[in-house]
């Protein structure tokens, strides 16, 4: 093991990976590459206290939206392609990421004129499946507690792992 490694290991950061282009959070305020899936939240388009989880998964291409209560979206009876929680779900995960990053990490061919959230989705071919929304809505609700923190220059136990800009060079 190389010196570089083990003094990264050691830190109690690590270097965050910066947007790839800047992007509103009021339709998918979260968004992740984890667990074998894009996931996310998506805020509801009609009532401002429903947000869905909303995820597909990597290599077979299946798809879940249900709403934070669990309770299937509407817009996805099965059979039928991806609901509109999944197309902005995809679009904001490539403004976050980079297309080829996402297309990498769910194992899409997106080819050389793709360029958008909807040209990723249009190249999978997978059916609905439900997936666990519990750990998705509840990571996200953690995200959420750490905004309100108030500032302070003293240390917090809870958040000696959090990633800090800058601190891993």
């Amino acid at each position: 093991m190389n010196a570089d490694r083990a003094a990264w290991e050691q830190r109690s950061s690590i270097r965050v990976v910066s947007p790839v282009q800047p992007r509103k959070l009021a339709k998918v305020p979260f968004v992740e590459l984890a667990d074998g899936r894009l996931q996310g939240v998506v805020s509801s388009g009609s009532d401002i206290e429903r947000v869905y989880v909303s995820s597909f998964t990597a290599g077979t291409h299946a798809y879940s939206c249900s709403t934070n209560n669990n309770r299937p979206c509407g817009a996805l009876p099965s059979g039928s392609s991806p609901c509109k929680h999944l197309h902005l779900l995809a679009a904001e995960a490539v403004l976050q990421y980079g297309l080829d990053r996402v297309a990498r990490y769910l194992r899409v061919d997106v080819g050389d004129g793709a360029s958008s959230g909807a040209d990723l989705v249009s190249r999978m071919d997978g059916q609905v499946e439900r997936a666990p929304a519990a750990m998705v809505f509840s990571r996200f609700l953690r995200h959420l507690n750490y905004l309100e923190v108030p500032d302070t220059t003293v240390p917090i136990p809870e958040m000696h792992w959090f990633p800090a800009l800058g601190a891993v060079r």
